[in-house]
Formats: structure tokens, sequence, C-alpha cells
């Protein structure tokens, strides 16, 4: 009877069994594997967070300047004008009276069936004296309308019909019109060459029949303190008015009689929305070390309880994070409570801003509030900036020793492939070895049993 042991020579599975045997040496590798996926999940997060706290830092050395809660609104009382005011501005009042709106030339020459001169050149002259020379290709008006409007003369020239000749053949008048408003942007045209315009001897297309000036070049004018001793009227190329009032623009639609006032305030809603700006990115960077710090549970297939720690959980860095971003934020200024402007943290250690009570403390007394929001913002930029900082914040120098621990713990991962390399090779070896030795034996068991069995049964018995 042969000897039954599995295999090649028995029916043994030995790839089975040296798969088993491997994962049981494999059994501390996994767990550095399972290391490596658990730390990557934490560098992300923690990641995540300093590029947040960034952001934070962004936002409050914005808000840390003077200026931060200075901002302005400028109104006005008709729609016959806007005004819009910058940084720069100040609290202030002016009544305008509008005169004038700017307006660019507006010139049709006379109707041509195609250009009386070919090929055409023409002279366009400035309000300055400027002259800019132009010569077509033909005398197809397109052709001369394209050549005006990708000229320097600074016109947009359009073909427009104009009916049809004596002879019926249809025409066109070449409408002008500048690119520019403002009384400097006037132009007149010559047919003709520059030489002959300064020779006096061109043409003047816009007082050839026909042809007219439809629209003046016009400048937009202001009358301030109308009525008045003082009054003064200030003009513009545009219908915008730079720095009417120090930082304010104003920009003119119509033509009044009775004044419009522009009047320049403190802009108390975009100064609460700075704040809460500010605050918004601190709740943004509390929110996540809560959520990164907490603590889930779940159960296995077996029912077994399994609490899952966050990737914050017991990490004195972030610890330390969230703590100097806390006192930077709720510390007094100048013995000044932050709640007493709306920005506060409650038991549960949650930060908020309260809209109403910051704008009532604007009112009563801005530079008090624009003092302490500019002080807390210095201070959580300077906490921001230590915790983020590229090159040795504390939440970047935790980061690069977490890819470092991840780093060695991939190269102990290489060297456990090599050796459980090396061992299933053994292992193999030694199974087929044992292999070679069965058959063998199963061989000379064979051999044993035919030669017991030709024997004469007398013997045998």
């Amino acid at each position: 009877m042969a000897i039954a042991l599995p295999g090649l020579a028995s029916g043994l599975d030995s790839a089975t069994l040296i798969n088993s045997l491997m994962q049981l040496e494999a059994i501390p590798q996994t767990l550095l594997k399972n290391r490596v996926s658990a730390t990557n999940t934490r560098i992300t997060d923690l990641q995540i967070l300093n590029s947040r706290v960034q952001s934070l830092a962004t936002v409050a050395s914005g808000t840390a300047k003077p200026e931060a809660l200075q901002l302005f609104k400028a109104t006005s009382s008709a729609t016959s004008a806007t005004a819009t005011a910058d940084a720069t501005a100040a609290p202030g009042t002016i009544d305008i009276v509008v005169g004038s709106t700017a307006h660019a030339q507006t010139s049709v020459t006379a109707a041509y069936t195609a250009w009386p001169d070919n090929p055409p050149t023409l002279t366009f002259v400035a309000a300055d004296g400027t002259q800019t020379e132009i010569t077509a290709p033909s005398a197809d008006l397109d052709e001369v309308a394209r050549a005006i409007t990708n000229s320097e003369a600074g016109v947009t020239a359009t073909k427009v019909a104009s009916g049809t000749d004596v002879n019926g053949d249809p025409q066109y008048r070449l409408q002008l019109v500048g690119n520019k408003t403002g009384v400097e942007a006037a132009f007149t045209v010559f047919r003709g060459g520059a030489a002959s315009v300064t020779a006096g001897t061109a043409i003047n297309l816009l007082a050839a029949p026909g042809a007219a000036t439809v629209t003046a070049a016009t400048d937009a004018a202001v009358t301030l303190w109308a009525g008045s001793p003082a009054a003064q009227t200030i003009t513009s190329a545009t219908n915008t008015f730079a720095d009417l009032l120090p930082g304010v623009d104003v920009t003119v639609q119509e033509i009044t009689t009775e004044p419009t006032t522009v009047t320049v305030a403190r802009d108390s809603a975009a100064a609460g929305a700075k704040a809460k700006s500010l605050v918004d990115s601190l709740i943004g960077v509390f929110s996540m070390i809560t959520s990164g710090s907490a603590t889930s549970k779940s159960q296995d297939a077996a029912g077994n309880e399994i609490t899952k720690l966050g990737s914050f959980t017991g990490d004195s860095t972030v610890r330390t994070a969230r703590q100097q971003l806390v006192t930077a934020t709720s510390a007094p200024v100048d013995g000044i409570s932050p709640s007493e402007i709306g920005i506060s943290f409650d038991k549960a250690g949650v930060l908020s801003f309260d809209a109403a009570k910051f704008q009532e403390a604007l009112a009563d007394d801005p530079a008090r509030v624009e003092s302490i929001v500019a002080e807390i913002a210095t201070r959580v930029t300077a906490a921001a900036e230590m915790l983020s900082d590229k090159h040795d914040g504390l939440l970047t120098s935790k980061i690069n020793g977490q890819e470092s621990v991840v780093d060695d713990m991939k190269d102990r991962i290489d060297t456990w492939d090599r050796q459980l390399g090396k061992r299933r090779a053994t292992l193999q070896r030694t199974y087929a070895a044992l292999e070679v030795q069965l058959s063998a034996l199963n061989s000379q068991s064979s051999w044993l049993s035919s030669q017991l069995a030709a024997l004469p049964k007398s013997s045998r018995d």
C-alpha cells in the first residue's frame, strides 16, 4: 500500500499550504501596510488643515490693516448720476447739476456708389491737429470703410445703405464714429493726402453736400454749488468724473436742472462682512479640528463594537494649534473682550459672530471696533503664520515628520518583501524535495508489493 501524503506524488495541495504559511509570516508586514495607510490619511488631513490655516492667515492679514474696516459707500439722490467709492474715500456730500453728457463724434459722408478717387486717400485731422493719412486698396466702399476702421485715426467706419442714384445703382454713405468721447476726440476728414491738407487743397468730406456731423464730440460737464457765488463748472472727456470727491467717481447719465446730491458715508454692512469673513475662516479651521479629533463607533461582522479614532485624536500639535488660535481670537484688547463686539466662544468652545451686536458696537464707537478687530486679526495672522509657515511652521513640521515615518515604513515593507520572497522560495524548495522523496518511497513500496505478490502462496503463508 502506498504512503498517502498529498502532493504531486501523494495529492497534498502544497501551494495552498505554502500560501497559508506565508500569510502568517506576512502579518508584521500587513500591520506595517495598515499603519502606512492610516498615516497617509493623517498626512492628507494635516495638509488640508494646513491649507486652511494658510488661507486664514491671508484673510487675517488683510483684516489687520488699519483701513480694513474704514469702508465707505457713495450714493446718489437721483438716477441722473451714480457714484462709487474706493478705499481712499472719506465721509462727505456735494450737490451737482449735470449740464451736458459726453458724446463721441458721429458724422456721415455724402452718398456714393463707389469712392470718387481710386485708390482712395483720406486724411483724418484730430482736434489737436494730428494728421492720419489712409489709403484704401480700391474704390470699393467696403474696402474704404475697412481701411478707416483698421487705421490709427481712432474712428470706426460703417457702410450704410442710402437708396439709389439716378441710374438706379445702389448708393451708400459712410458713417464715421469716433472711438472716444469728448471734445479732444473730435475729427475732420479730407479727401487727399496729408500734404494736400497742409497746403489747403484737400476737400473737406464733412463739408460736402449731403455730408453732415450728426453728433458733435462733447465733454460732460457738471456744476458744483450751482446758483451760488462759488458756482464752478468742471468737465470730463467721459461721463465719469474721477475723484470728484476724494476716492469717489461720479458717472452722469442725463442732463438735469435740479441738483443731484452725492453722499459718502460709512459702509457698516461691508465692515461687518469683513469682520464676519475673518470669523468664518476661524470657524472653518476650528470645525475641521473638532471633526478630525472625534471618535466614531461601529460594529464588525461578528457584532463586536469597533472604535475608530479621528486623524487628530491625541495629536498634541493640532491641539496646540487650536489653543493658539483660540487665544489670539478671545484674548482681551486693551481690557475689552471681543465678545463686546459680537465675537465670542460659547461654553462648548464654539466660535460665533453676532452681526447685530457688531453693528451696534460699530455705530456706537467705530474707532474702538476698528482697533479691536485689527488687533485680533494681527494676533490671528501671527499665530496662523507660525503654524503654517512653509519652512518651519508647526503643522508643516508635523507633516514633514509624518512623511518621514511613512518613508521609513515603506523601506521596512520593501525589506519584508525580500524576506518573504526568500521564505516562499525556501518553502517551495522544501516541499518540492519532499515530493521527490515521497515519489521514491511510493516507487519502492510498489516494487515491494509486486515482489510479495510474486512469492508462492505457501511462502506467503
